[in-house]
């Protein structure tokens, strides 16, 4: 028996060491992956009694419950407490393994790790004292494993926390030294060696996870090593210490040396984080005058050499393309890029607008979409990450105007945002920046579904309504929702004003008598409720005034629109409604005077000059008012003429220019300042103007006589609508061939305008062409059929041609659509007589001339509603 025992033994120990081997294979490749919870397993079904592996399980036992807690709980001043409940059992478990082991090495990994351990606890003496005694600076950069120099890295940053946490303890025994600026030193030194560590040691793990690859080995699940809190927060603690020192470059200049750093996949998540930090520095501190663009000298980007093939791979890596480089003698220090072929950005806003592209990306991957409850808190710190980025991206594209691309990249957000306003707010508010109406208020009313009390997104959706989409029945239901809703009496108020508002419109719009006299009680009421609410806002007066000038109150307008001017004398749209106004009353001088004394503080207004000229008409003459014709198409000439030459480059360069302070479109434009219309439907003429454009620049590019005109259509309006001005005037001084002239000046630019067929219209009227005239105001009434002056001069050439009944109808038309036009009642009256109903007629013109005797130059309509 004996001669077969020892065989057997000695194969049972054989045996035993294997297992012992294989499982601190399987320990320490773990380990090397952060694969805590694996670690966790193989320790605790631990069974041998082998020293070795007791004392490597203790190490990897408290290893392992050290980084699972500080992953949930990072070691912040918050979290002490709970750090010393916690890590008791974990604490226990380093100081066997510093006690046991015989092994150097393990033993400097279990003081590193108590190091850390006593730093999360709050112990900042004891942990240096551990780190002394582990003596970091003696260990080779170049020799140890990168689970090692990961530990080496958290040392220093260790150190550099205790440090910063005892220097900010007045009287601790550690600040004996009497130089404030060396002790600072030396914690910015041991950051920064910690930020180059770290990032050598993900390149090293990402380096060892390629080879793997290449020989056929399984991946060691590169994606899964993390740099882990500590090291993250080392890494993006240097340069912000160099910012708060007041050393902006310096900061600056150390966060581009991180990200020069050649990316790896295990540091994409921390490399997002530095992009939007350095860009929120370059938004927030940097003047573009003063800004010092990335330097592109190769010397500067020193790198450690990989022994074993001289590159990395960077799979995944957003700067794939990018070649790194090697320099020799350069310890400790991560490889970086070359600066070969590198883009460099040119300002302050090329570099954050850069850093956030990348930074979008990173967050855009990491995103947790699952909506399980196990997932919420990771779900919550990816969406804060996120929404940082995205909200940088905003004030970056908002500076430089590109609205589109802005709600491009807001789009991409709504995947993970889930209930989520502030995100689905900015993106309705880049949608109407961008001109994207119809969808910003369908966003903005799901915003109202999410924060029904929320005033700012009530009354932004009832602008929209108003102002773009003439949707004037759902912005009134905004605004109710807005008053009704309990909150800032600032905003109550100005809900108030917003629904006088859409009633006004909603007044001017219909065209029965009765309907229009309710709507525009309420709007009275609801102004008088915003007024009793908020006394010292002037937009609420001019308002009330501009409703009672619409309604033809013109004493009552008057004392508003003063009261108005007395909370704010500069105010444009008041000054140009008070012109107006006295203009009513019959005071053309003084109307003269106030409309000059505006147009010389706003001298780009266009809608103030032709208010001029229309008072100059009266006042002095069509011959005066000639001249400041002239003098508006050589102030055109000088303001427009170069920004319609560069138009095109400015696109190209994606900035969007303001060539004038009104972002209305053309069509918007025709039914206010620059038209004529006294008509009562907003949407006939929104509808009539987009037609006309249209076929317009059609019409422009299909005739080889007419060249189409490159630029903004808004400057080419306002020229059109100076030549039909001139010739208006032209008319009145019996110069039919002058007028005719500048008319085909305007029909150059905007050949099927109803504006351009009226005007051709009046001087076939003036040469008592009936039947050329007649053409023409049809032509004119076919683009817009509430075109009030198309229509009394329809009803008039009919008149003229003896066709009463159809000349009635057509009078009766206009007067329906205005009843506060007065030439079309004076009209109708006519058509009457000569039809001998000499009582109505009688009537009509005495309605007329009441109306006449409170009628403006121009029509109030024309002045602009403030939203």
């Amino acid at each position: 028996m004996r001669i077969f025992s020892t065989p057997a033994k000695t194969l049972k120990m054989a045996a035993a060491r294997k297992t012992v081997s294989r499982l601190e294979n399987d320990i320490e490749k773990f380990r090397f992956e952060c694969n805590w919870e694996k670690v966790l397993e193989l320790v605790k079904g631990i069974k041998t009694k082998t020293p070795a592996l007791e004392t490597l399980g203790h190490l990897a036992l408290g290893e392992a419950e050290l980084e699972l807690h500080l992953l949930q709980y990072p070691p912040t001043h918050q979290n002490i407490e709970l750090a010393r409940k916690e890590l008791s059992n974990a604490k226990h478990h380093l100081q066997q393994a510093a006690k046991t082991s015989n092994k150097h090495a393990v033993k400097t990994e279990a003081q590193f790790l108590l190091a850390k351990l006593y730093y999360a606890t709050g112990d900042y003496d004891d942990a240096l004292k551990f780190l002394e005694k582990a003596h970091p600076e003696e260990i080779s950069v170049q020799e140890t494993s990168p689970a090692r120099l990961k530990m080496l890295a958290e040392s220093y940053a260790i150190k550099g926390m205790c440090l910063e946490c005892l220097n900010n303890k007045s009287g601790h025994k550690h600040n004996k030294k009497p130089d404030k600026k060396e002790k600072e030193m030396e914690i910015l030194a041991c950051y920064e060696k910690a930020g180059d560590l770290a990032l050598l040691y993900l390149q090293r793990v990402d380096q060892k996870n390629a080879g793997a690859n290449v020989s056929g080995s399984s991946s060691l699940g590169g994606s899964s090593h993390m740099a882990g809190p500590v090291l993250e927060t080392a890494v993006q603690k240097a340069p912000l210490l160099r910012i708060q020192e007041g050393k902006l470059d310096e900061g600056i200049d150390r966060f581009r040396t991180i990200l020069k750093a050649v990316e790896v996949r295990t540091s994409q998540t921390m490399r997002a984080t530095v992009a939007r930090e350095l860009a929120e520095v370059l938004l927030r501190g940097v003047c573009m005058h003063h800004y010092t663009p990335p330097s592109a000298e190769g010397s500067i980007l020193s790198s450690l050499k990989d022994e074993r093939s001289g590159s990395l791979k960077s799979s995944g890596s957003s700067f794939a393309n990018l070649r790194p480089i090697a320099s020799r003698g350069t310890l400790g220090k991560p490889k970086m890029y070359s600066t070969e072929s590198i883009f460099v950005p040119k300002n302050v806003e090329e570099e954050a607008l850069l850093l956030l592209l990348i930074s979008e990306l990173q967050v855009n991957r990491d995103v947790v979409l699952s909506r399980h409850k196990e997932h919420s808190e990771s779900r919550k710190h990816t969406f804060l990450n996120a929404t940082a980025v995205y909200d940088l991206l905003a004030i970056t594209l908002v500076r430089r105007a590109q609205y589109n691309m802005l709600a491009d990249t807001l789009d991409r957000t709504m995947k993970f945002s889930f209930e989520e306003f502030h995100m689905w707010f900015q993106f309705g508010l880049a949608l109407a920046s961008a001109g994207r109406h119809a969808r910003a208020l369908r966003v903005l009313r799901e915003c109202s579904r999410m924060e029904p009390k929320n005033h700012i997104v009530l009354l932004e959706a009832a602008k929209i309504c108003y102002d773009t989409l003439e949707l004037i029945d759902d912005g009134i239901e905004f605004c109710q929702k807005a008053v009704a809703a309990e909150g800032n009496p600032a905003a109550v108020s100005r809900g108030y004003l917003m629904l006088g508002m859409g009633y006004g419109q909603k007044a001017h719009e219909v065209t029965i008598h009765k309907e229009r006299q309710d709507y525009q009680k309420k709007a009275l009421q609801a102004l008088n409720k915003a007024y009793l609410i908020d006394s010292q806002d002037y937009t609420i007066l001019y308002h009330t005034a501009l409703q009672l000038a619409l309604s033809r109150q013109i004493p009552e307008a008057l004392q508003k629109v003063r009261g108005a001017l007395k909370l704010n004398a500069d105010d444009l749209n008041s000054l140009h409604l008070l012109s107006l106004l006295l203009s009513a009353q019959k005071q053309f001088s003084e109307a003269l005077n106030v409309i000059e004394v505006a147009a010389n503080q706003y001298p780009d207004k266009i809608s103030l000059l032709f208010t001029k000229i229309k008072l100059e008409e009266v006042c002095l003459g069509p011959e005066e008012a000639l001249v400041t014709c002239k003098q508006l198409l050589n102030c055109w000439k000088q303001t427009y003429d170069a920004s319609l030459r560069t138009d095109e480059v400015v696109r190209g360069t994606g900035l969007i220019e303001k060539v004038t302070s009104d972002k209305r479109s053309l069509a918007q434009m025709h039914i206010s300042e620059f038209s004529d219309r006294d008509s009562g439907s907003v949407q006939n003429s929104l509808a009539a103007s987009r037609v006309e454009q249209a076929l317009s620049e059609v019409g422009a590019s299909s005739t080889e006589s007419t060249i189409p005109r490159q630029g903004s259509q808004f400057v080419w309006n306002i020229q059109a609508r100076i030549w039909l001005t001139i010739a208006e005037l032209y008319l009145l001084l019996d110069k039919p061939t002058e007028a005719r002239a500048c008319v085909q000046e305007a029909c150059a630019i905007f050949p099927l305008s109803h504006q351009v067929m009226f005007m051709r219209g009046c001087v076939h009227e003036h040469r008592e062409a009936w039947s050329e005239a007649k053409n023409c105001y049809d032509s004119s009434l076919s683009f817009n059929p509430t075109h009030i002056k198309s229509l009394q001069n329809l009803g008039r050439v009919l008149f003229y041609q003896e066709n009463y009944q159809l000349a009635e109808k057509v009078l009766r038309d206009a007067v329906n659509i205005d009843p506060t036009a007065h030439m079309s009642w004076i009209n109708l009256g006519k058509v009457l007589e000569a039809q001998g109903e000499y009582e109505s007629a009688s009537d009509c013109l005495l309605t007329g001339l009441q109306l006449e005797a409170t009628s403006p130059v121009q029509p109030f309509s024309i002045v602009s509603k403030t939203f």
